[in-house]
């Protein structure tokens, strides 16, 4: 894939899911993965979204909601642990059939029908399917979105949340690649330019995001999930 292209898709994730507050991480492996082996789009992402997250969680951090965010992080490490090495050892066939789940729970959130108030006692056990889903198939966002949404976070404290949420998920599947096999020179160097990327579109996204009301943010996380499905049948069609 041509340099050029890899920097326009990282930008375009990092506006997105700024200003929607999740999808953009999403959108990006769906359409590497259509030109790419879908663990190979997982490995290259994941250093990439670490960044982007790290990045928006410090823009954001003195909203993060810290007593809300444990409970779900000590469940989401052990998943994306366990998610993370068996995406290195699953066909192709099926992370890109997990990837047509994602997307099918993404589309679900988006129009309200994945919404719940966990007790706090699910919050564990939450983490941990977030984790495993989000290393096997991408979406963190996606995924923590309406556990988030149904405990009352919204705004600035939900993008924060999200993104610690995210920085934990990325940074341990990290982990598991590795010990697979995953991280390669060349995948480093194109989730090295892919962070780069996704930073310059964090930056953007936020000047976007001050200029728009709750509606068009709206407005543009249903158009993310629309282009999100169709890329994700087109790979499983492939």
């Amino acid at each position: 894939m041509a340099t050029v292209v890899f920097i326009l898709l990282g930008v375009l994730a990092g506006i997105l899911t700024t200003v929607a507050g999740l999808g953009g991480g999403m959108a990006l492996i769906l359409a590497l993965s259509l030109v790419m082996d879908p663990a190979r789009a997982l490995a290259i992402t994941a250093p990439a979204l670490l960044v982007g997250n790290s990045h928006r969680a410090y823009t954001f951090r003195h909203h993060v909601d810290h007593k809300l965010v444990r409970p779900i992080l000590w469940g989401a490490i052990p998943g994306a642990l366990g998610g993370g090495l068996a995406a290195t050892a699953l066909p192709s066939w099926v992370l890109r059939a997990v990837l047509l789940v994602v997307m099918t729970l993404a589309v679900l959130r988006a129009q309200g029908r994945l919404s719940f108030k966990p007790p706090r006692a699910a919050l564990f056990p939450a983490g941990f399917g977030i984790g495993w889903l989000t290393a096997v198939g991408g979406g963190a966002g996606v995924l923590v979105g309406p556990v988030l949404l149904g405990l009352g976070l919204s705004g600035d404290a939900y993008i924060a949340t999200s993104a610690v949420v995210g920085v934990t998920i990325h940074g341990t599947r990290m982990v598991a690649y590795g010990v697979g096999g995953l991280f390669e020179a060349d995948v480093l160097q194109q989730a090295l330019l892919l962070a780069v990327a996704i930073m310059a579109g964090n930056l953007l996204g936020n000047v976007v995001r001050r200029r728009m009301d709750a509606a068009q943010a709206t407005r543009v996380e249903l158009g993310v999930m629309v282009v999100s499905v169709l890329l994700a049948v087109a790979g499983v069609t492939r």
